[in-house]
Order: structure tokens, then C-alpha cells, then sequence
């Protein structure tokens, strides 16, 4: 019952802002206001015209068809009634003369019944004459339109009143004979003036039917005037009624849809500017006008004020700075922008990298890889404001035009200068070239929201940094691969590419500090970690694994490149000369190969299958590149 009882309430709510315009735009809810109230007006003038026109009708025709057919009917009646005297006289005149005066004034009236059965089904000016003395008794015209009997009484009339000629001149014909001869019988005149008085009887009881039903018309007529007459006031306030009812709900009901979410939206600014920013007490959206568009664009920027709040308060709480770039991704993914690079750049050396998604390999990147190198080169870096090929295509000479992409590079302030860029590119071929896109204002937002919480956790990142690197090398220490292992892996599974592994050891080392003394085994291990960033990528990673062991963490190797790399490093050692205080040293270097996830899917595992290829190289020679294969591996040995 509860339910049904919601179903109709919801029914007449629809039903209530479908007859007030709820949903429509204001001017046109008022258009169709004054329409309405004009349609009302137009409705009692079309009950006044359709009352008037019926009246009219009914009146004209009785006054116009009724009444003189009537009339007419009725001189029929009488002509015929003068016919059966007629016929009386005729049988007592015994003068000739008397007769053929007297038959004459009964064909003139058998002729006056014919005109008159005629006009009623074709109309016409009737003449009614005196046949006694020839005088006009009076003239009625008749209307052919509305012929109360559809023809049928003129039809039967005029299809008698012939026999009824007929039988005149056959009673003519017979007084003819008896005043001739004396001696004949009037039988036979008899039985002619008996069948002429039943053929006018006939024809008295149609007229007087025809009369009947005329009447019963009259009266149907009469009654409509009187109907429309009595209801029309009765009708004229039912509209008005009608009227005044939707008015006084179009009126409450426009009132609040427009005054009540005004009010609510003018308390939720001042909410705001005391600080309170309340996500739970959204204005409810009651229309679809500019003020239901309103409440609703309202809502949706308080909304998404309090997902500003809260995104920097969720950063802001982050572990690391590469949570936080991670964070603005899903941001820009949840906009659509899923085609974009996050730079970070370092002033002090005039460089910058990606590092969001992670990139190693420049090549990959959207621009010349010259700017990772000298960050100068980058506009936005340069001008410190937006730069985008909406508004000016090819503006930036860095970009890679073979790309046929869009681009906008958005600066990343921190203490005044850049100190990262946002790159998003749009596809030319789907996309609107007329202005920029709209998207952009709102990942700004977040941008801005976020440069505060980045500069802080790249100072404190500064400082930790120093916790991550060995001191002596300069290369990142075992600690650092501990913490980034996770990040390496996601970033290569979700590019779905092989990470190469080197394990490298210097071939003798412990002899060096034998012979030499540990200050030189330490410029040793400094020019050997030289050597081996020399021939490797930047975005390669080269950790010192512990004593004279070094790891090398290639990202993206395809094919036998991890390979060719450790025989760089191998050969380059293997040519270099190491100056020592008292000469000059040459040194070697073993190295063993795994990749990441080709061997195995377990990181420590790979690196463990590149310290077992190590291993091999050592143990058969030496100053060699190994590669792991599985025959490497028994589980009894390690």
C-alpha cells in the first residue's frame, strides 16, 4: 500500500512540473506562462463564440426552417380540408355553369398543393391565394437546405396530389354526364367523391404527421438553446476555476524552484567563506532551468572543492614523491587525459627527467631528448607559463611534430621557478582544434593543489637521498634498490618490458689493497664506477652492491642488449688505465647476465641468477660476460 501510495505521489509531482514548466528554461517557462494564460482566455472566448454560434443555429432554424414549413404544412392542410368541401358542393350543384365555376376553384387549389409540396423540398417563395375571390392571403418563403422531412412528405405529397387530380376530373367528368342525362344513376359519382375524400384523408393524416414531427424538432431545438443557455455560466466558471488553480501551482511552484535553491546556494557561500565546506548537504536539484543548472554546477564545484581538500590532504600524508605524481596520474586518468608525462626538474644541474610514468629510455619521450640534458631548452621551463599548440600550433621547436599530436605543457612552480612540467597530448584527428580543452582548467587545480606537497618532499627527499648513496662511489647503495624494487617492477610490467641485470666484481681486488693499500683500492672503485655509468644510459641504474661488487639495472632491453652492454663494460675496463700514486694499473672485470621477468618473475630471484652467472665467469676465467642459463642453477649448490 506504502509503495503504491509513493508511486502515485511521484506520479502527480511528474504530472504537477509537466503542467508548470518546471524543467524548462526560464524564459521559455514564462513564454509558455503568458501562453498559458493567454490559451485560457482563448478557451472562454471559444465557449462565448461556440455558445453564440449554437444558439444562432438553433434559432435560426427554427425561426428560418421550422416555423414557415410548418406554416406551409398547414395551408396544405387547409387546401386540402377546402377540397373535401369541394367535393361536397359539387354533388348538390345542379347548374352547369355553378359546376365548371366551382371545378375550376378546385383544380386551382390541387395546383396550389402542388406548389406547395414542391417549394418544401426545393424552396421558394410560396403565395398562398384565396381561390374563392382570388385575393393573397400571405407569402412565406422556404429554405431546400433543412427540410424536416428529408423529402419524404414532399415526395409522397406531390406523388398523391396527381391521383388526386385525376380523380377531380374523373368526379368532373362523371357530373358532367348526370347533368346531361337525368335519367343516369349517381351511384358511380358517389363512389368517385367517397374515393377522392379517402385519397384527401390520406393525405390530411400525412400532413398532419409531417406537422408532428416539425413540432418534435422545435421542441429538440428549443431545448438545445436552453441547455447551452443554463450551462454556459456554469461552463465560463469552470474555466476560470481551472485557471486560477494552475495559475496559484505554477506560481508556488516556480517560486521555490527558483527561490529556494538561490537561498540554499547563497548559504553554502557563506559557509564557504567562513571556511566550511560541507559535501554532504548538497543542494537538491528540483528542476532542469538555468537554476536547476545552476544548483547542480554549484553542487559539482563544491564537490569538487572537497575532492581538492581531500587530494591534498591524501598526498600531503604520502610516503614518497613518487606516491604523489602517482596520485596526480589517477587524477588526470580519472579526467581522461590518460596520454600525458610528468617532468621533474633539476635546476642546480639544469636538468630534468621523467618520472611519472617512469620513462628510461629518451627515445620514448615526446620531445628532443636534448632537454633532459639541458633543461633550457624546454619552453615551459623558459617562459614559466603554459604552453600549448591549441592556440598556436608547432609553438614549441623542441616537440616532435612526426608525433601529429596536440600539446600542452603546463609549469609546476616551486620557490618561483619551474620545477617540473606536465605534458598531456591530444589526438589531432578527434579532437576540436577551436579552444582549449576544458579539462585542462581542472588538472590545473589539482596541479596547484599538489606543487606545495611535491617542493617539500623533494626537500625531503634531498635529505634522504643522502641515506640511499654510497658515499664513496657516488652510485645509489643496496638500501635504495631495497626501497625502489616495487616501483622498477610495476613500472616494467605495466610497459610489459624486460629489465636487464648485471652483476659485476672486479676480477683480483682484494690483492689491490693488499699491495697498494686501501686509498688506492678506493680510487679503483671510484673509476670503476665512472667507467661503468659511461656506458650506460642516465635513466640506467647503477648500484654499488657491496665491496667491489656493482649492479646494473637496465630498463627496456630488448633482444641480446644486455648482453652487448656488460661486453661494453667488460672491454672498456679491460682498455683502461688506472693511475695510481706510484704508476699505473690495469684491472678486469667479471660480469654475470639475467633479465627480468625472461628468467624468472621473481626480482631478488633474477638478480640472484645474474650473481650465479658471476660466478660462472669467475670460476671459468675470469674478465668475462656470462649470460644465465638454467643448467646454472641447482638448488643443492646454493
Amino acid at each position: 500500500m506504502t509503495a503504491l501510495t509513493n508511486e502515485n505521489m511521484s506520479r502527480v509531482k511528474k504530472f504537477v512540473k509537466f503542467i508548470t514548466f518546471v524543467n524548462m528554461p526560464i524564459r521559455e517557462k514564462f513564454v509558455f506562462f503568458f501562453v498559458g494564460v493567454l490559451f485560457w482566455f482563448m478557451v472562454m472566448f471559444g465557449i462565448s463564440i461556440v455558445t453564440s454560434k449554437i444558439i444562432n443555429l438553433k434559432t435560426d432554424k427554427i425561426v428560418n426552417h421550422l416555423i414557415p414549413h410548418e406554416r406551409v404544412a398547414q395551408k396544405i392542410l387547409r387546401k386540402l380540408q377546402e377540397l373535401s368541401t369541394d367535393a361536397t358542393e359539387i354533388r348538390n350543384i345542379s347548374d352547369i355553369n355553378i359546376f365548371n365555376a366551382k371545378l375550376e376553384i378546385s383544380k386551382a387549389r390541387v395546383s396550389d398543393i402542388r406548389l406547395f409540396a414542391a417549394a418544401l423540398s426545393t424552396g421558394g417563395l410560396v403565395v398562398d391565394i384565396n381561390r374563392d375571390d382570388n385575393s393573397v392571403i400571405d407569402s412565406t418563403t422556404l429554405s431546400s437546405e433543412n427540410d424536416p422531412g428529408n423529402g419524404i412528405y414532399s415526395k409522397s405529397l406531390l406523388a398523391d396530389v396527381d391521383a388526386l387530380e385525376a380523380k377531380i376530373l374523373e368526379i368532373a367528368k362523371t357530373k358532367k354526364d348526370l347533368l346531361a342525362d337525368k335519367n343516369l344513376s349517381a351511384e358511380q359519382l358517389d363512389n368517385n367523391i367517397g374515393e377522392f375524400k379517402l385519397l384527401i384523408s390520406k393525405l390530411i393524416s400525412l400532413s398532419n404527421r409531417y406537422s408532428s414531427e416539425e413540432a418534435s424538432l422545435y421542441d429538440v431545438n428549443a431545448r438545445s438553446i436552453r441547455y447551452v443557455t443554463k450551462f454556459m455560466p456554469y461552463a465560463f466558471i469552470g474555466v476560470l476555476l481551472t485557471a486560477t488553480l494552475l495559475l496559484i501551482v505554477f506560481t508556488i511552484s516556480i517560486s521555490r524552484a527558483i527561490a529556494r535553491p538561490v537561498k540554499a546556494i547563497i548559504e553554502q557561500i557563506r559557509s564557504v567563506g567562513e571556511g566550511k565546506v560541507d559535501i554532504t548537504n548538497k543542494i537538491h536539484v528540483s528542476s532542469k532551468d538555468e537554476i536547476g543548472i545552476l544548483t547542480q554546477d554549484f553542487n559539482d564545484l563544491m564537490e569538487e572543492i572537497h575532492e581538492l581538500d581531500i587530494f591534498k590532504q591524501v598526498i600531503e600524508e604520502d610516503d614518497s614523491l613518487e606516491d604523489v605524481y602517482s596520485r596526480l596520474g589517477n587524477v588526470f586518468d580519472r579526467f581522461g587525459l590518460d596520454n600525458f608525462l610528468i617532468y621533474e626538474v633539476s635546476n642546480s644541474q639544469n636538468k630534468m627527467k621523467s618520472v611519472y610514468p617512469i620513462i628510461m629510455n629518451e627515445n620514448d619521450i615526446n620531445c628532443n631528448p636534448d632537454i633532459l640534458h639541458d633543461c633550457s631548452l624546454c619552453k615551459v621551463k623558459k617562459t614559466g607559463h603554459l604552453i600549448s599548440s591549441f592556440a598556436y600550433p608547432n609553438i614549441c621547436k623542441q616537440f616532435k611534430t612526426e608525433l601529429d599530436k596536440i600539446h600542452v605543457c603546463i609549469p609546476m612552480l616551486i620557490s618561483g621557478s619551474v620545477g617540473g612540467v606536465v605534458q598531456f597530448l591530444f589526438d589531432k584527428k578527434y579532437y576540436n582544434l577551436n579552444g582549449k580543452d576544458r579539462r585542462i582548467y581542472k588538472v590545473e587545480q589539482y596541479i596547484s593543489e599538489a606543487v606545495p606537497v611535491i617542493e617539500a618532499k623533494r626537500l625531503t627527499n634531498t635529505l634522504r637521498e643522502s641515506a640511499l648513496k654510497d658515499a664513496l662511489t657516488g652510485l645509489y647503495n643496496r638500501r635504495f634498490l631495497q626501497e625502489y624494487t616495487e616501483t622498477l617492477i610495476a613500472g616494467a610490467l605495466r610497459r610489459k618490458k624486460n629489465i636487464g641485470l648485471i652483476m659485476c666484481d672486479l676480477d683480483y681486488f682484494k690483492q689491490v689493497n693488499d699491495v697498494y693499500g686501501h686509498n688506492v683500492g678506493d680510487e679503483i672503485l671510484k673509476n670503476t664506477a665512472n667507467i661503468i655509468r659511461q656506458c650506460v644510459r642516465s635513466s640506467d641504474l647503477v648500484i654499488r652492491f657491496g665491496g667491489e661488487e656493482f649492479l646494473l639495472i637496465i630498463l627496456d632491453v630488448e633482444g641480446d642488449k644486455t648482453m652487448e652492454i656488460a661486453e661494453k663494460i667488460r672491454k672498456s675496463m679491460e682498455d683502461t688505465k688506472l693511475k695510481v700514486f706510484d704508476g699505473i694499473i690495469k684491472k678486469t672485470i667479471s660480469l654475470g647476465i639475467s633479465e627480468f621477468p625472461k628468467d624468472t618473475d621473481a626480482f631478488w630471484q633474477a638478480i640472484k641468477y645474474a650473481d650465479v652467472a658471476l660466478y660462472k665467469a669467475k670460476d671459468t676465467g675470469r674478465n668475462k660476460a656470462v649470460r644465465f642459463t638454467q643448467d646454472m642453477w641447482t638448488e643443492n649448490e646454493f
